[in-house]
């Protein structure tokens, strides 16, 4: 399963980079280490997933993946669904009608992440101070996408509404590091070694 994963997340990451190469070439500086979040998600998580397999742990690494896993897991379903809910609403229709095939792989990769930020809670060794900063970056991260305009390319429909959409994100985080928080902290939790499931 881990070998399974650590593959399907390393190239679904090659694959997300290259989503975003023309905003990459738009932005083009080093701005861009705030552009490509779900990619960046994804391989965090491969490294976190190529470290279980070498029976090791990177707490830092371990806490930013479970919460942007599980944040842009979300919020790319959230846009897509909402993208073709408002062509619905502008032009008629039915909004699945506005969903193309790339729509569905999209929703069903960043499906994945976000199951997987949860799945492998029993293992994560991370502590407070590590989910500290990563909730600092991951804020961070939105003040600069909502400010100065730094966000994924929304779909067109909605896209006259990042300002909700920025408020939208802004609260998907905080439950993103909430839920880290509860994976990780919850009374009762028994951490698992990584290393006895490997095999």
């Amino acid at each position: 399963m881990l070998w399974s994963l650590f593959f399907i997340n390393f190239f679904g990451s090659m694959y997300g980079f290259y989503w975003y190469k023309n905003q990459l070439i738009e932005v083009g500086s080093w701005w861009n280490i705030f552009v490509p979040d779900s990619p960046t998600a994804s391989a965090a998580f491969t490294i976190v997933l190529a470290l279980f397999l070498a029976r090791r742990s990177q707490p830092l690494l371990e806490a930013f993946a479970a919460v942007t896993l599980f944040k842009y897991g979300v919020w790319a379903i959230v846009m897509i669904v909402a993208g073709a809910a408002q062509n619905a609403v502008l032009h008629g229709g039915n909004a699945l009608s506005y969903m193309q095939w790339t729509d569905w792989m999209l929703m069903a990769s960043h499906g994945g992440m976000a199951v997987q930020a949860l799945l492998y809670g029993r293992f994560y060794t991370y502590r407070v101070r590590h989910l500290v900063i990563v909730g600092a970056w991951t804020l961070l991260n939105d003040a600069v996408d909502y400010v100065f305009d730094l966000h994924p390319w929304l779909p067109s429909s909605i896209a006259e509404y990042d300002h909700i959409v920025g408020a939208y994100t802004l609260t998907l985080s905080v439950l993103s590091i909430t839920l880290a928080a509860w994976l990780v902290f919850k009374p009762g939790r028994k951490q698992q070694s990584i290393g006895e499931r490997v095999s």
